[in-house]
């Protein structure tokens, strides 16, 4: 996924790993050669249109807001129909209230009739601290859960790892994260919550402890929900 920046700098653009305390936890729980973060790409403006989430800053936000203030209010004089300007109304009054259009609680029907229209914030906007402009790593987690994306873990072996998947995605898509090998044989999940590994002090404990639940392939993933598939190779 991709994170653009506007209005800040020192966030290099390129590929970030997530340091998500939570990997570091199950880390020292379960042991692993390595461990390996989920990634973002971070991205220049040019990009606005084509990213997943916009970060920016709280004095930048009004500059980021006008772009799509200006072409609503230009559009808006010019030969919309009724019911586009009724949706361009509500846009108008969100923006001004600094809202972006992502938050702008838009129907499916009302999205429908600007759907020709591009708009920079019809995306999560993300509004960084200053806290996290000193730090950014807790930044780039905060953004990719607004996104609306999660991770699933992997661990012991070769390595411990969080996988990146849209939130809402069920076991059987998420096992072709992994590979599409997985996903074609997919046989069943082994799951445990990410809460459980944590109280009982690492994944075998949580096993001998019946916290590890069998799931199919319509299960949908939990946020650092600990997998592992078994599939027909």
């Amino acid at each position: 996924m991709k994170f653009c920046l506007f209005g800040i700098s020192g966030i290099a653009p390129g590929k970030h790993n997530l340091k998500d305390p939570r990997l570091d936890q199950a880390d020292k729980l379960v042991e692993a050669q390595k461990k390996t973060c989920a990634q973002v790409d971070v991205v220049e403006e040019k990009e606005l249109l084509t990213c997943d989430a916009i970060l920016t800053s709280h004095a930048a936000l009004s500059d980021l807001l006008m772009k799509d203030l200006d072409f609503v209010e230009t559009r808006m004089s010019r030969d919309a129909g009724a019911a586009e300007k009724a949706v361009l109304q509500k846009l108008a009054d969100a923006l001004v209230s600094e809202q972006p259009v992502s938050a702008a609680g838009l129907t499916a029907d009302e999205l429908a009739v600007i759907s020709a229209h591009n708009f920079y914030s019809n995306k999560p906007v993300v509004v960084a601290t200053e806290t996290e402009l000193a730090a950014p790593d807790a930044l780039l987690v905060r953004a990719f859960a607004a996104s609306g994306y999660i991770s699933f873990l992997t661990l012991g072996g070769k390595e411990n790892r969080a996988w990146p998947i849209r939130a809402g995605l069920t076991a059987w898509e998420a096992a072709g994260t992994i590979h599409t090998d997985i996903q074609h044989g997919f046989i069943r999940a082994e799951i445990i919550s990410f809460a459980d590994l944590v109280a009982a002090g690492g994944e075998t404990q949580a096993k001998r402890a019946g916290k590890q639940r069998l799931e199919l392939k319509t299960y949908v993933m939990q946020d650092y929900d600990v997998t592992n598939f078994r599939f027909n190779k």
